[in-house]
């Protein structure tokens, strides 16, 4: 797939057929209360759906119960061991880079704005990385996993929302296409695809050309579920860079909505880090991951640390080349990664499992099994614009 202007401007118009015919009936009805308090008993796949749950939905879930008939299963299960290997560096360029990245496009953090919980900031990053966790795992699309409910419900909230802003005239679709678009949605899956792989890239984090198209594949598998044409998505690193640009040039920004996103983010990551002295560390990652031009754009205050964070690759290359020759070193640094991701997942959650949920309105305003060879070392596809 080749993006072009053409192309790009053909996907703002589409949505998730399949999922806004469910939302739009479950409103025509008013059975989203029923819905979601059922809901909340579905969470793990393969578990009997519970009595009273509206027809229109139970359909829905059953037919969105397997993953894509083309899932290739050993790509899936490189990917997992990538994650294992890499995890609190990909929790860290999704928090640093991938969500900021989504700011940095005026009317994704105008959408964004019209659905985030001021008084609970941290609840979208902890659905991320909980997210993200249970894709993951080595059972996440087996009975009692928890990824597969996740998903469906994560399609469903993406299907209220463009109901909600739709039926309440709170959406130019003329300018800015329909709400959460497939061109939208393919982004967001290359922000958490392509763009975590250039931030482990920047940070000096060692990466096989294997171990990052495995990580790649995954997302077009979790894109496929989530209701995203995989026939319109990038099927390669070097198609996703060309996409990538191409949709970055069409719409990146300023805007008041991405400022007040990122100082919540910085804000909430500011809390999590212990004590004070540290906490301008959170927007030196997110300059130095970004760029001064999309920082710039996103209000994120420079501080003294902008120039020792520019030392973190160095540092992490020096962990990372111990972790390739030593395999006690490479054990002690993936637990440790793993216990860092724990806890910063139980700070985000605050011990809580989160529940995704079809909004009924929104705001009035605006286990390691193996390793991966550590050869063939990937580096980003170049950039395609100038």
């Amino acid at each position: 797939m080749t993006g072009t202007e053409a192309s790009m401007d053909a996907l703002r118009q589409a949505g998730d057929d399949l999922a806004d015919a469910v939302v739009a009936e479950l409103f025509e009805r008013g059975e989203v209360g029923r819905f979601n308090t059922l809901m909340r008993y579905v969470s793990t796949a393969g578990a009997p759906l519970p009595d009273g749950l509206p027809d229109v939905a139970r359909e829905y879930l059953q037919a969105t119960s397997v993953p894509p008939a083309w899932v290739d299963w050993g790509e899936m299960e490189k990917a997992r061991l990538f994650f294992i290997d890499n995890n609190v560096h990909i929790s860290t360029a999704l928090s640093f880079a991938s969500m900021p990245a989504c700011y940095v496009v005026p009317h994704v953090a105008k959408l964004l704005s019209a659905t985030h919980g001021l008084s609970y900031p941290s609840k979208r990053m902890a659905e991320t990385g909980q997210f993200t966790v249970y894709l993951m795992q080595p059972d996440a699309f087996e009975a009692g996993s928890r990824f597969i409910p996740a998903a469906q419900k994560v399609r469903l909230l993406h299907a209220s929302i463009r109901h909600h802003l739709k039926r309440e005239d709170r959406w130019d679709t003329a300018a800015m296409g329909t709400p959460i678009c497939q061109e939208d949605m393919i982004g967001g899956q290359m922000f958490f695809s392509l763009l975590v792989l250039d931030s482990l890239h920047r940070l000096g984090i060692h990466m096989s050309v294997e171990g990052a198209e495995a990580y790649f594949y995954a997302w077009r598998v979790v894109g496929a579920i989530l209701g995203i044409d995989q026939d319109a998505a990038p099927k390669t690193l070097e198609e996703a860079r060309r996409f990538l640009d191409l949709y970055m040039v069409r719409h990146m920004g300023p805007s008041e909505e991405g400022a007040h996103l990122t100082r919540q983010l910085i804000d909430l990551y500011e809390e999590v880090v212990p004590g004070t002295l540290f906490d301008p560390i959170v927007s030196a990652l997110i300059r130095y991951l970004i760029g001064d031009t999309c920082a710039d754009w996103l209000q994120v205050p420079r501080t003294p640390w902008d120039t020792v964070v520019k030392t973190v690759p160095h540092l992490l290359g020096v962990l990372e080349t111990i972790e390739d020759r030593s395999p006690l070193g490479a054990w002690a640094l993936d637990r440790l990664g793993h216990l860092t991701s724990v806890f910063e997942l139980s700070s985000l959650t605050r011990g809580r499992v989160m529940h995704y949920a079809v909004p009924e309105q929104l705001k009035k305003d605006f286990g390691v099994g193996g390793t991966l060879r550590r050869t063939q070392r990937w580096t980003p596809p170049a950039t395609t614009v100038s």
